[in-house]
């Protein structure tokens, strides 16, 4: 028999022709639904108040890119988003300029990125439909929370610790991926180290996660081979011992350039004031830890929240599926692949310091962010198999994942515009206080620099786009210890007369600078005091030991 050419077995190009309109197909199909996932979040984000702590945010990425790349004057906290958000920021306000709009869509892209790396991460080793609704599965669980205004805050409304899962996320992807590749290591320390940088939850949960479980399937393959020496050699040269290698050297290099830049004059940091808490402390530290995952996952009733209390049931779907998912790992934990275990040994890690340290709070729910883009991985390849067989049922799998993403997705873009806010806690809407009368009062009568409490200073600046500069006070007598900029009190430069502040507040500023030449009465409680002097040399300067 003669066969011709183009259909011989060992030749590629005859496959070529039929699969090329496939791949074009699924990239456009994936590319539609990128693009919709990002115009409902972003729409979604728009619903959110900006309060000084994005807003902070927001002017450190200004001075970034507006001649201050090292942010020289400026401290921190301890986290600075160096490496992710504020550059994210920053671009938009080159398209944009300094303001509430600009920030949002900042911080939708980020949330975007996070969101498209879950997925990318999810879809690894899944084949046609059933990578659709890993894709459903992952985006519902990271969605389902939206539909609530504290994690609709905690997840999209400034740069926060979700951003930096991130870092996790994409390190586990080229783990997953690309383990064998001889540039994985060098790529995993950089993005190791630039997440260091950005927020120290990349040194203290990312980096221990990939050690223990690259060093955990080192030792588990050396064992049997300790006695054959070629073996040994072989073992030596693994994968995992390349990215155990790559991710302990982004500790020195994100110190040396940290070094470096402090030397040439960068930024400064206050030392963490988090401690292990007292073991009394811990049982009811437990308790209050499973409150905030459970308020991660939404499952916790709210007031004004989109569809009511459907929100709770899909909250409490999403969190079996994140359970499931863990426990998937666990049960399967030697044939589990290196990304699954760690981003299962990530959200331990995560859970375990936060629960026995200082950081427990009934709304510090952020610094758990990283478990939900974690669970979410994990659940969407527990409940779908790489390979789904039965059309109608991969069929059916897919519309349910997407049905569940989408509802909650589309309502909370429903939210009304919200800009630039102040209020004692991120809650559904209740203490929020928007600054748009202040603004626009001060603007109207010519102020532009003013004194104000922390919550109002930095997101009236930005609500104004920089007309009206109002700079923080601690307590009303002090410079703030961190998320400032040291230039902003130098009577030098500055000279500032007016407090803008809200009725409850005057005494703090009544006693620390004195009797106002007069006192402007706006709406909703709000007043401006108005002095002769500049205020400035009358502040006292934080004390606080800077890293």
């Amino acid at each position: 028999m003669v066969t011709s050419e183009a259909s011989r077995p060992g030749r590629p190009d005859a496959a070529l022709p039929p699969r090329r309109p496939r791949r074009w197909a699924a990239a456009a199909a994936w590319t539609c639904a990128g693009g919709a996932f990002y115009a409902l979040q972003l729409q979604a984000v728009t619903g959110v108040r900006l309060d000084s702590d994005g807003a902070n945010s927001a002017l450190q990425a200004w001075d970034m890119f507006h001649g201050n790349p090292l942010l020289h004057g400026w401290i921190f906290g301890d986290a600075t988003y160096y490496t992710l958000e504020l550059p994210l920021i920053g671009i938009a306000q080159l398209i944009f300029g300094l303001g509430v709009r600009s920030a949002h869509l900042a911080s939708a892209t980020t949330f975007f990125l996070v969101v498209a790396f879950a997925v990318s991460l999810a879809v690894a080793g899944g084949r046609g439909l059933a990578q659709a609704a890993r894709a459903g599965v992952t985006v519902a669980v990271l969605t389902v929370p939206l539909l609530t205004m504290a994690m609709l805050i905690t997840l999209m409304a400034e740069p926060d610790h979700a951003g930096t899962s991130a870092f996790l996320l994409a390190s586990a992807l080229v783990i997953e991926c690309r383990p064998g590749w001889k540039l994985a290591a060098p790529l995993l320390c950089l993005i190791l180290a630039a997440g260091q940088l950005g927020d120290a939850t990349v040194l203290y949960i990312v980096l221990p996660a990939i050690v223990v479980i690259c060093g955990y399937r080192q030792l588990a393959a050396f064992l049997p081979q300790r006695k054959a020496s070629g073996r040994f050699r072989a073992v030596l040269r693994s994968p995992d011992a390349a990215i155990l290698a790559g991710a302990i050297a982004s500790v020195p290099l994100e110190m040396a350039i940290r070094a470096l830049m402090r030397l040439l004059g960068g930024y400064e940091m206050v030392a963490p004031r988090v401690k292990l808490a007292p073991p009394s402390l811990w049982p009811r530290q437990l308790a209050i830890t499973w409150m905030n995952i459970r308020t991660l996952f939404a499952t916790v009733p709210e007031s004004h929240t989109p569809l009511g209390a459907v929100v709770p049931a899909l909250g409490w779907l999403c969190l079996a599926a994140a359970v499931a998912g863990a426990g998937r790992v666990a049960w399967t934990w030697r044939r589990a692949s290196r990304a699954e275990q760690v981003l299962a040994v990530a959200i331990v890690f995560n859970i375990a310091i936060y629960a026995v340290s200082t950081m427990v709070n009934i709304v510090n729910y952020r610094e758990l962010a990283a478990v939900l883009p974690c669970s979410a991985v994990l659940a969407a390849r527990a409940l779908v198999p790489g390979q789904v067989r039965a059309p109608v049922r991969a069929i059916a799998a897919v519309a349910v994942a997407v049905a569940v993403a989408l509802v909650p997705l589309s309502a909370a873009a429903t939210r009304p515009y919200a800009g630039a806010a102040t209020g004692p806690a991120p809650l559904d809407g209740d203490g929020d206080v928007p600054l748009a009368p202040v603004i626009a009062w001060c603007e109207e009568h010519g102020i532009s620099y003013a004194l104000s409490d922390y919550f109002i200073s930095s997101a009236t600046t930005v609500g104004s786009a920089g007309q009206v500069s109002v700079r923080a006070t601690g307590q009303g007598h002090g410079i703030p210890a961190w998320e400032d900029d040291t230039r902003w009190y130098d009577p030098a430069r500055y000279d500032i007369r007016y407090v803008v502040t809200q009725d409850y507040h005057e005494v703090w500023y009544l006693a620390a600078l004195g009797r106002p030449a007069a006192v402007y009465r706006i709406s909703r409680g709000w007043m401006v005091l108005k002095y002769t002097m500049n205020l400035l040399p009358k502040l006292t300067p934080p004390n606080h030991p800077a890293s």
